[in-house]
């Protein structure tokens, strides 16, 4: 079942998001490549909003010297699972968005992963608000998102190539028209330029494209020292 916003059932989460989003575990390398080189190795305080089953929970306790995790999600049967998969290793976890997130100077690093584009305009600008809020001064904010090609053009030839992708990953015909099918409909991209902006407005003094593929874009902001 899906008690979330995704299209992939909770239970075969981890591997069928594989089949919809191309390069999903190269998403997360980069992540933290951004991390490491913002941060290096002092002790951070990470806050992962739309945690999902807490992958990159799981692979900051491996690779990061973590003062604090938190982990938040709108789905407890995602929370589930994230537990499950951490393993009761030291870290927080907290039924919400990041629509309603209320920390206040407390991360070094606030990651949000293919949760904002489900919001509205007006809702994704108060998510993002919440996420700057949440950083201390100097702390970097990472998101991952669809995003909206600028022409129609664009659109077309970019749902083509993902429904591609998806056909040789195994999804079925009808998988896949289901899919391209949310476009627009269930989750609402908007183009790279639109994010930057947003992220300009919110307030940080660096707001940064790291990573593109398909429809999937990677951004960082920093909060101003």
């Amino acid at each position: 079942m899906t008690d979330n916003k995704s299209a992939v059932a909770v239970n075969r989460y981890d591997e069928n998001v594989r089949k919809v989003i191309p390069f999903y575990d190269e998403i997360y390398e980069q992540i933290f490549s951004v991390i490491q080189a913002h941060c290096g190795s002092k002790p951070l305080a990470v806050l992962d909003t739309g945690c999902g089953t807490g992958t990159l929970g799981q692979m900051a306790l491996e690779r990061l010297n973590l003062s604090e995790l938190v982990l938040c999600d709108p789905s407890e049967k995602m929370l589930a699972d994230a537990r499950e998969k951490l393993n009761d290793q030291p870290c927080e976890f907290h039924c919400v968005g990041s629509e309603k997130l209320d920390f206040e100077n407390r991360f070094d690093v606030v990651t949000a992963i293919q949760s904002h584009h489900y919001f509205d305009k007006a809702t994704r600008e108060t998510a993002v608000k919440n996420c700057f809020k949440a950083l201390k001064s100097g702390g970097i904010f990472i998101c991952f998102e669809n995003t909206a090609p600028f022409t129609e053009c664009g659109v077309n030839n970019m749902l083509k190539r993902l429904e591609d992708f998806e056909i040789k990953a195994g999804r079925t015909p009808e998988e896949v028209k289901s899919h391209s099918a949310r476009y627009n409909r269930e989750f609402f991209p908007i183009t790279i330029t639109e994010h930057l902006d947003l992220l300009r407005q919110t307030g940080f003094s660096v707001a940064e494209l790291f990573w593109h593929s398909y429809m999937q874009s990677g951004f960082y902001a920093v909060k101003k020292v």
